[in-house]
């Protein structure tokens, strides 16, 4: 039996095709050989006209560029905060994630540089629990700005013309005690607006154990990872 090659059998089944291609324009195009040509022929024109907008036109590449390049920051930043939120929750080190070269969590106190040193004029520290002098409810330090730092849209809802000093004071962000029933989870307010409780042990919030890892009796413990951004605290 004769050995047969890989150029043979590609010859064959090219001629194999032939057949059904032949009958298929017949049946499509019809009978007569000289519409059929014409037929095939704008068929191949339109076919290649296609495919060189498609594959060999460079704008057709920038936008299919343009589009790989979306999807994949899309990806990047997706990655990113579910490797954030997942080390925050597992009380691991709390990762300093970037965007384009800016801290995603730069508002609130939630950014990640070293408060270090710690000016003098903060009087209170992550950990401590504290009441509100107005609203009355409790809740504990889990951050602090030496001035607030917000969207100006919020500053400017939050403090109106008579109020525009406080935006340069100390901010806190708070995690609210659930037992007090407040309708909010979190609070960044400003130095003025809180008190310390001390031998108030208990405050029940879902993401304490992120934060904290224990209470010494006056104040909640840090985890490793928030030490090390307040390590004065």
């Amino acid at each position: 039996m004769p050995h047969i090659n890989a150029a043979a059998a590609l010859q064959i089944c090219v001629l194999l095709s032939a057949f059904p291609a032949q009958y298929f324009i017949s049946q499509l195009y019809g009978t007569d050989s000289t519409q059929r040509i014409q037929r095939t022929e704008r068929l191949i024109i339109a076919s290649w006209s296609s495919f060189t907008k498609s594959y060999l036109s460079l704008d057709a590449w920038a936008d299919h560029l343009k589009l790989w390049l979306s999807k994949t920051r899309t990806c990047l930043n997706v990655g990113l905060l579910i490797l954030h939120f997942r080390n925050w929750y597992a009380g691991e080190e709390n990762p300093k994630i970037v965007n384009n070269g800016v801290e995603i969590h730069s508002y609130f106190a939630e950014s990640t540089h070293v408060r270090s040193p710690k000016p003098e004029y903060i009087q209170f520290s992550v950990g401590q629990v504290i009441v509100h002098k107005r609203f009355g409810y409790s809740g504990v330090i889990v951050g602090w700005d030496v001035k607030a730092q917000a969207p100006e849209e919020w500053l400017q809802h939050k403090y109106p013309p008579a109020k525009q000093d406080l935006k340069d004071t100390p901010h806190y962000r708070i995690l609210i005690n659930k037992a007090n029933g407040f309708g909010k989870s979190t609070a960044y307010i400003p130095e003025e607006e809180i008190t310390i409780i001390m031998g108030l042990e208990v405050v029940h919030h879902p993401d304490m154990k992120a934060y904290f890892s224990g209470y010494d009796g006056s104040k909640y413990i840090m985890q490793p990872w928030l030490k090390k951004i307040y390590p004065h605290d």
